[in-house]
């Protein structure tokens, strides 16, 4: 990943979407030659010189402050995600002296983490990994996204299916919105991780397939995204519509576990009964782990 193209697009990106109206600047009149705000008016709010910020977003953060970018991302009305986005491209120019070895993916069947997943047998519970890939599940995570682990292409990935399978608007009621997030969430581990070649990979090759990913990979659009509601249509039970929990591994960096339930006495947790006695009368839970483990 470029870092100090990264950079660059991202903060032009942010400053281009603000108006002098909404930023509270006082327009000295005549016609602007650019969208939303000028540098010089940014370097103002932030309270930074031109120049300096000039350099900023020219793509050189090294040696910048905290409170540095925390100005520029109040000036820019930066929200959380991206706030949290801009620190982490900073990080990028200063590594750690000593790098962590990178590993392969661990392997979670018979893990402590497995276990716990086998455990919940009333939600859908399933590990992400920054790619977007579906690396462990318990019946109901297997179940709920059958149609994505269906493809001989492993491990499974979200991005993939959303953005190269047809299947991914069907199963997605509001696909438009899955594929912001999907997108947003990537964006955010591609800045927390620059070096990952696994995610740089990903992002080079759905950018040559798919035109709808590479028009919003563009708007460096960032999101955090640990609890809220989705809608699913799965092509043997039908809609469901379920609330998720989102939350990081400590003790595997890189992966996050995500629980998703539906209310008590909801058709929706009649669903995952029935999506339940599916799944374990196709035997999908064995399979895909037999698929998995043969990769």
């Amino acid at each position: 990943m470029d870092e100090r193209a990264e950079v660059r697009e991202f903060l032009a990106s942010r400053r281009a979407r603000l108006s002098p109206e909404q930023a509270g600047v006082v327009s000295a009149g005549g016609r602007r030659r650019v969208p939303g705000l000028r540098r010089n008016e940014v370097a103002r709010l932030a309270g930074v010189s031109v120049d300096y910020y000039t350099r900023l977003e020219r793509g050189d953060l090294a040696g910048v402050s905290d409170s540095v970018l925390d100005a520029i991302s109040r000036a820019l009305g930066l929200d959380q995600a991206e706030n949290d986005h801009l620190h982490d491209l900073a990080r990028a120019f200063t590594p750690p002296r000593r790098r962590p070895q990178i590993t392969g993916e661990p392997r979670f069947a018979q893990s402590p983490v497995q276990h716990m997943l086998d455990a919940m047998t009333g939600a859908a519970a399933m590990v992400t990994n920054t790619r977007m890939d579906l690396v462990a599940a318990n019946a109901l995570g297997f179940a709920l996204y059958s149609d994505m682990h269906r493809g001989t292409l492993r491990p499974a990935n979200h991005s993939r299916y959303i953005f190269l399978d047809p299947g991914a608007h069907d199963f997605y009621p509001d696909w438009e919105r899955a594929a912001n997030v999907n997108v947003a969430i990537l964006r955010r581990d591609a800045g927390r991780h620059p070096h990952d070649a696994g995610i740089a990979a990903l992002v080079g090759e759905l950018s040559i397939h798919s035109d709808e990913f590479r028009a919003r990979w563009a708007a460096h659009d960032v999101r955090r995204h640990y609890t809220g509601a989705k809608e699913f249509r799965h092509p043997s039970i039908g809609l469901l519509e379920l609330d998720f929990q989102a939350m990081e591994l400590q003790d595997t960096p890189g992966h996050s576990l995500t629980v998703y339930t539906a209310r008590p006495g909801s058709p929706s947790d009649e669903g995952l009964r029935l999506l339940a006695s599916w799944a374990a009368t196709e035997g999908l839970l064995e399979r895909a782990r037999a698929a998995d483990s043969s990769t």
